[in-house]
């Protein structure tokens, strides 16, 4: 077996990972200790860092098959590293697990592999091993998910549930009778304990990982030297600060845990009804489920403790903790294909593809319907981790890390200053060793440059801006999960909204109807309660194809369905539990008009004559009902009018589709004018059909039957439009993001044509702007996959004449910046299903149709996650706002997800507005770019400091010199700290601005802003320290100096020094030491000032008044100690006297640094761009945005964008790499 082997696990999937096989070396953990030792426990550190370091300095490599260590790397841009533990799951003790048992085990077809492979090693080992060995499967788990040794694939693999690979047959013949005990039993030991376990943390845990951060670990290393050196009061400063910062960050970690185990604690432990082979009933706790459990599913109801399909009744289940809609949805059992008219025997069962007859886990099931006599029963097919919303709670768990340019250009600068600590080190050491200093203060000396050179409270600083940020969010009712994400909601250019609920109005209102007679629409009607139409068909589809329900004599159920219901005004009532155990058959529910709408023929004369009447009520019985489907995109049911032989079918959905289920003489030719008239208009408009059953169908029959067999042949019936209005401030909103060159995108589940009509009206797509619509066909028939391009307001006119006006071609212009090519006016348009075409056959064309892409209509959840993606490809920040229903994955993929629901599908989204209006998105952009400047000028400030203390030190080194404990402490604690944490309290710009902020502190205006400063700086610090030296009255400075009396200049006692008996053993009080303080001491708030931007992204710095109010104290104590020395301020700072003439030289210093400083950094902003670009020569940039240079491109690209009515075809041969002709179709 090749050592060097390397197996791939979860290929193709977002998790995908390289596994390495590792043994335990005795000789390379021996060194590893010694190390340990030698280095005082700092390895071990390094090691407990890097995984890859722990697992390759103890371990030797070994194949995968016989490791006792696997080390996994994720695919991604990451490459992140995580080691795990070999374990061994023992079958010997299970009196079942003989060969021929363990090889039949499993008869679903993909776990197989997992149990035969122990029964082959018994087989072909039983003489060679004993048969102990033998039965033991190797696994190990990563991320609370079990991965087994699988000999067939020889590979790891996770053990999957009845979810994929079992067709829906077998779930009726090999899975419905339940498991006995001991396969249950042998099944338990391999996929564990049915729990979400979200284990909160113990306090001393979180600790304990919290202060092994790297830096907290150098804080630590740094308060140790201080102590030595006995700078205790800093010390004390800073251990407080990490104290505060711990406990805040444990507090709001260990919330997060408890909050999170709290949402998946609702059905941890419940006892649930199983069925086993023999019928009998056996009562378990929900922990002990497995897939192939046949779950009863209670009357009264129950949050399901995992993923299972129904196999009989109806369900009717509160599905709002996956969808964000808190809406009940009617469940409906599996077609069983063997019993069906038209069997489709080798349908695989996906609980996605059928959602509408899988409970998933976290759904609370609120009803349930049932035959008599027969339970309502459902096949386990997910357990634990494996669920839904095991799914989603492990994406929340173990979220992927934020990648973002800041904190990588962070960790660059970081090192860029260890660097220059580096230096500062040896020239100290150096000069120590010439000027013969002792051993103990070299080393002190020394490693204090690295801590002044990289600050300790850098973390503290870097925070702040985001805390304050976070808690300005809070107040505009903005909540946030993921502090880290506000910086990056700074760099937002493109926004894709949900349409339904976040950009229009969450409920529907009914505008009217259109019917249809003699294949003939007739004229509009808003009302449709009225006597006229009270008996029609048309009235009593509206009045049974719905899903419905009662819940506590509520009606309740889908928006739509409920606005259709109360429109004519009937009644709804259902069978009660006592009712239905009467009858041998599921009870009907049963929908009547009002007594007032029917039309009374004779008034009655008294009470018997009404008796008598009673019979002759207009009665319909629902008795069959096919849910909606989002795929099929249509539902239907089988009703039967009161005293009629023959049943009804009523069906409602998709006009397109109904239309192309119906009799082609009952649609009237004008149909495709009219919805297209409609739907331009942006109303939601649905299709209705009819037809009579034949009488043989009989009531058993038809819970039997197949939905394609009634879903045919159908009578056209007519139109329901229901209007769906924009919100109020939608307009607005959109308009302020376009302003400011942040573009919009709607991904929708609705209508292609209504979203763009939604699209036009709310200023997305702008009145003269052309809209394409690319229609993506996959490969049929052995022909080649191909998009055909309309123009949205041509489609008609496309049909009936080949001659393109040239006017509806966009004409497009050359732009001078490329800003304004979010301006070009073309627009592409396409739904769900065309998306996927293009993803897999046209991988070259995504990148143009993501550059020009607005509405995306008919869009799955998982397409939604695909366009993000898509969109971050071509390296746009993408936001996505959303109302949490069916927007979990994009929201949580975006890099700014915003949930305007507070339902818990929000857990997923980083943000969460508390007012369901798309409002917050501008907000939430302007707090992110004031945070993400907030954070370059604090960067930019304790990178200034650093380097000027630095080098403040490193000047008084030469002369053996250093700055004072009082003098460190008053610099750091008095001037850093509390400009730091003011600093960071501008509020952000009132409006957005089309100006982006920058993304990385790695770009050239930042850097020059940042190396001009330390020049200014440094001059100063230099011109001040060498000037002294050339003074008349210097002298190298004793105890008895007293250069102020010398000169007369000042009247000024030293007579407090007389008093000083021991000398200054580390020579602070000298001349040299006085001139650094002072202009260093000024250089920190010069800085301060100069970095403290204002607008166009933060409020000026003049209205941040605690900043202000900071820096005037802090300058005039400095000049008041400066210009009228105070003996007992001098005495505690270490401040020798000098004359009153240099006093005023070191103001003149001062201010002129003042000037040059702020001048610099005005001329930086303002000309900073342009001077790079002539200096860097003039030749045009190739921008760094994917989207950018791909804008340019296709500014001089003739044959895009694509001309009507043209086909582009994939070609055949070069298949894989996406390649594709355009052909023109005359």
């Amino acid at each position: 077996m090749d050592k060097e082997e390397r197996k791939i696990i979860n290929q193709g999937q977002e998790d995908e990972m390289e596994v390495y096989g590792y043994n335990l070396s005795r000789w390379k953990l021996a060194l590893v200790s010694v190390g340990v030792l030698c280095t005082g426990g700092f390895l071990l550190l390094l090691l407990y860092w890097m995984p890859e370091w722990r697992v390759k300095t103890t371990c030797v490599r070994a194949a995968v098959k016989n490791c006792e260590v696997v080390l996994l790397r994720t695919t991604d841009e990451f490459r992140m590293w995580f080691c795990a533990k070999i374990r061994f799951l023992s079958l010997e003790t299970h009196p079942f697990s003989t060969p021929k048992f363990l090889t039949n085990k499993f008869s679903n077809g993909h776990a197989v592999h997992l149990v035969e492979n122990p029964a082959e090693e018994n087989q072909h080992d039983m003489s060679k091993d004993s048969q102990t060995e033998s039965q033991q499967i190797r696994y190990f788990s990563h991320h609370s998910v079990k991965y087994f040794w699988n000999d067939a694939l020889h590979n790891f693999d996770f053990l999957k549930g009845l979810d994929e690979g079992v067709s829906c047959t077998s779930i009726y013949e090999k899975h419905s009778a339940g498991l006995t005990k001991g396969m249950h039993a042998y099944r338990k030991l391999l996929y564990g304990v049915n729990e979400i376990a979200v284990k909160v943390p113990s306090v001393f845990k979180l600790l304990i990982k919290e202060v092994l951060n790297p830096f907290y670990i150098f804080q630590l290393f740094s308060v140790i030297l201080w102590c030595t050196d006995e700078y205790y009061y800093y010390a004390l400063a800073i251990v407080i600060m990490s104290v505060v910062s711990i406990v805040s960050s444990l507090y709001s970690i260990r919330k997060q845990y408890v909050m999170l185990h709290d949402m998946v604690a609702a059905h941890s432990t419940v006892r649930v009804s199983v069925c086993r082979v023999n019928e009998e009933i056996e009562e378990i706790f929900s922990t002990d489920l497995v897939p192939g459990d046949v779950m009863v599913i209670p009357l009264n109801g129950t949050v399901m403790p995992c993923d299972a399909v129904l196999i009989s009744g109806t369900c009717i289940v509160n599905e709002s903790m996956l969808t964000g809609e808190s809406v009940p949805v009617t469940k409906t059992n599996l077609p069983n294909p063997s019993v069906d008219l038209k069997g489709m025997g080798n349908e695989l069962y996906s609980p996605e593809t059928h959602k509408r007859h899988t409970l998933f886990c976290g759904t609370a099931v609120i009803q349930t319907r049932f035959y008599t006599g027969e339970l309502v029963k459902a096949v386990v097919v997910r357990t634990g981790f494996s669920t839904s919303k095991g799914q989603l709670v492990r994406s929340i768990l173990y979220p992927k890390p934020t990648d973002f340019k800041l904190y990588r250009d962070a960790y660059l600068f970081l090192l860029c200053l260890v660097a220059v600590a580096g230096i500062g080190f040896v020239y100290t050491v150096i000069n120590s060793i010439l000027n013969k200093v002792e051993i103990g203060v070299i080393i002190i000396e020394s490693l204090d440059i690295i801590t002044i050179t990289v600050p300790p409270a850098l973390p503290a600083a870097m925070t702040a801006g985001i805390v304050y940020a976070q808690r300005r969010l809070k107040k505009i009712g903005i909540f946030c999960i993921s502090p880290q994400r506000i910086n990056i909601c700074g760099q937002l250019n493109l926004i894709c909204f949900d349409k339904t609920g976040t950009l229009t109005e969450d409920g529907l209102d009914l505008w009217g109807i259109q019917r249809v007679e003699n294949a003939r629409f007739l004229l509009p009607e808003d009302n449709v309660c009225n006597e006229m139409l009270v008996k029609s068909q048309f009235v009593a589809c509206m009045a049974t194809c719905h899903s419905l329900t009662k819940i506590e004599g509520v009606l309740s159920g889908d928006p739509l369905d409920l606005k259709m219901f109360e429109a004519i005004g009937w009644i709804l009532e259902e069978a009660t539990e006592e009712e239905t155990a009467l009858h041998n058959r599921i009870m009907p529910t049963v929908v009547r008009p009002p007594k007032q709408l029917l039309p009374d023929s004779t008034p009655a004369a008294d009470e018997e004559m009404e008796l008598f009447e009673l019979p002759a009520i207009y009665e319909i019985g629902i008795v069959r009902q096919f849910p909606f489907s989002s795929a099929l995109q249509r539902m239907s049911v089988v009703a039967r009018v009161l005293g009629d032989k023959k049943m009804d079918a009523y069906m409602k959905g998709a006009p397109e589709v109904i239309a192309s289920l119906c009799k082609p003489e009952t649609v009237p030719v004008d149909f495709e004018k009219v919805l297209e008239d409609y739907t331009k208009q942006g109303f939601r408009v649905i299709a209705l059909a009819h037809r009579k059953l034949e009488s043989k169908l009989a009531w058993h029959k038809v819970q039997n039957v197949n939905r394609e067999t009634i879903e045919n042949n159908m009578d056209f019936m007519g139109l329901i439009i229901m209007q769906n209005k924009l919100k109020q401030e939608t307009p607005a909103v959109l308009e302020d993001l376009h302003k400011a060159n942040i573009r919009t995108v709607m991904v929708t589940g609705d209508n292609m044509l209504t979203a763009v009509s939604v699209a036009r009206d709310c200023g997305m797509i702008l009145p003269q702007d052309k809209v394409i619509v690319a229609e993506a066909l996959p490969p049929k028939d052995g022909k080649v996959a191909k998009i055909n391009w309309h123009y949205a307001d041509t489609l008609t006119q496309c049909s009936n004449s080949s001659a393109i006006d040239s006017e509806a071609i966009p004409i497009k212009l050359a732009h001078d910046s490329l800003e304004d090519l979010q301006m070009t006016r073309y627009h592409f348009a396409m739904n769900g299903k065309s998306f996927s075409v293009i993803l897999e056959h046209f991988q070259d064309l995504v990148p143009k149709l993501m550059l020009h892409g607005t509405v995306f209509a008919r869009m799955a959840p998982d397409q939604k996650t695909q366009l993000i993606e898509a969109l971050q490809n071509v390296d746009y920040y993408v936001g996505m706002c959303g109302d949490g229903a069916n927007d979990c994955g994009a929201l949580k993929r975006a890099h700014g997800g915003i949930s305007l629901s507070e339902l818990e599908a929000s857990v997923a989204s980083p943000f969460t507005s508390r007012t369901p209006s798309i409002a917050c998105v501008p907000n939430l952009i302007r707090e992110g770019r004031a945070a993400l400047m907030t954070s370059f000028c604090v960067f930019k400030f304790m990178a200034l400091y650093s380097i000027i203390q630095y080098f403040s030190v490193t000047l008084l080194y030469s002369i053996l010199s250093n700055l004072g404990d009082f003098q460190f402490l008053f610099i750091d604690l008095a001037i850093i700290l509390v400009v730091v944490f003011t600093m960071s309290l501008n509020p952000a710009w009132k409006v957005l601005v089309p100006q982006k902020p920058p993304s990385g502190l790695i770009s050239g205006t930042l850097l020059f802003s940042v190396l001009s400063q330390i020049v200014i700086c440094v001059g100063f610090q230099s011109l001040g320290f060498f000037w002294v030296k050339q003074q008349l009255w210097y002298e190298p400075w004793h105890p008895q100096s007293d250069a102020c009396n010398s000169t007369g200049s000042l009247q000024w006692n030293s007579s407090y020094f007389d008093n000083e008996t021991e000398p200054d053993a580390h020579n602070i009080q000298n001349y040299e030491n006085t001139t650094v303080f002072f202009i260093s001491s000024f250089q920190y708030l010069i800085v301060a000032i100069a970095f403290s931007k204002g607008k166009p992204f933060r409020q000026p710095c003049y209205k941040n008044y605690f900043f202000v109010v900071s820096v005037i104290i802090l300058y005039v104590f400095l000049l008041f100690i400066m210009l009228h020395p105070v003996p007992s301020i001098d005495l505690i700072l270490q401040i020798v006297c000098v004359p009153y003439q240099w006093r005023i030289t070191m103001l003149i210093i001062i201010l002129v640094n003042t000037f040059v400083s702020i001048m610099v950094e005005e001329s930086v902003d303002r000309w900073g761009k342009c001077c790079l670009s002539w200096f860097l020569g003039c030749k045009k940039k190739i921008p760094k945005a994917k989207y950018m240079y791909l804008a340019q491109e296709l500014l001089v690209d003739p044959e895009w964008p694509p001309k009507p009515q043209t086909t582009t075809e994939a070609k055949a041969l070069l298949k894989e790499n996406g390649s594709c002709q355009v052909i023109t179709i005359t």
